[in-house]
């Protein structure tokens, strides 16, 4: 049974296209030791399923992130997924303003998204920003893909706790011309797929159920993992390069040296030892 996915079909008579996402365990994974509150999990869970659907289409060696950050409780959320669909995500959040039951856009405030492409062998950067406008992250990607890919899109997502998923459908040029009201049917029938529905079903049978009686093309299934490793020697690198003076102050300061990564939910800590191990070399002068 394939859990963590991402599906791309195309409707053969209608020219739309669309792509699944459907997490459970990596999305749970994501979470552990966390405590998000509900909405908080929700929206960052709505934005990890877009991330997943942006780079479930990219090429070559590269990465995603999608960020949307906010003047209100919920300041930033993150996601990024490489070409082999590994992700991570975070939130950061005002903890006490937070009110149960906000909308979405009552938790984020005025803001911006923005949507990284990373060459990861060049070193090159794309980004594409626009401001949040729209009540949900729904509508806020919608107005994203229109304005930089000029692209007629339908989007829905959901998220809790336990799973989540998001399903985007794209309406291409010559789809009027091979049916004028295949755009309306596919977006009723998308409208009725909920959150339960997707948990522990194969991809082709859910999407046959949501469309049963349309002719769909259905690609190769892409596994999702998450992938976020405690890397102890990645901070020693860092540390390293901030010098043995500079970490010797902060071990007098603090007593120890602590590196947290909010990303990955890891925290890094190291005692006065640290200093024999990361400049050798100072000893021996």
């Amino acid at each position: 049974m394939q859990t963590d996915y991402v599906q791309r079909f195309l409707f053969e008579d209608l020219d739309i296209r669309g792509r699944l996402v459907c997490l459970t365990g990596a999305w749970q994974r994501m979470l552990d030791g966390r405590d998000y509150p509900a909405d908080i999990a929700s929206l960052l869970g709505h934005t990890t399923a877009l991330n997943v659907l942006l780079g479930a289409n990219q090429k070559g060696s590269g990465r995603v992130t999608l960020q949307v950050q906010g003047s209100g409780p919920v300041k930033l959320l993150v996601a990024d997924c490489t070409a082999e669909l590994q992700i991570r995500g975070m939130a950061a959040y005002e903890k006490d303003i937070v009110q149960p039951n906000a909308s979405e856009r009552g938790l984020l405030g005025d803001g911006r998204l923005s949507v990284t492409h990373e060459d990861l062998k060049s070193g090159r950067l794309y980004q594409s920003l626009v401001p949040l406008e729209g009540d949900t992250l729904e509508e806020i990607f919608v107005h994203y893909l229109s304005q930089s890919e000029q692209t007629s899109a339908w989007l829905r997502l959901d998220a809790d706790g336990g799973a989540l998923f998001g399903l985007l459908l794209e309406k291409l040029p010559r789809a009027d011309l091979r049916d004028p009201d295949g755009w309306d049917r596919i977006r009723h029938l998308a409208s009725t797929l909920q959150l339960d529905e997707t948990r522990d079903v194969q991809p082709y049978d859910l999407l046959t159920r949501v469309f049963p009686e349309e002719l769909m093309r259905v690609f190769r299934l892409y596994a999702v993992e998450y992938h976020c490793p405690y890397d102890e020697d990645k901070v020693k690198d860092m540390l390293r390069g901030l010098g043995r003076e500079e970490v010797e102050s902060i071990l007098a300061e603090q007593g120890e040296v602590v590196i947290r990564n909010e990303m990955c939910n890891h925290e890094y800590r190291f005692d006065g030892r640290v200093l024999e191990e990361l400049f050798p070399e100072s000893r021996q002068a």
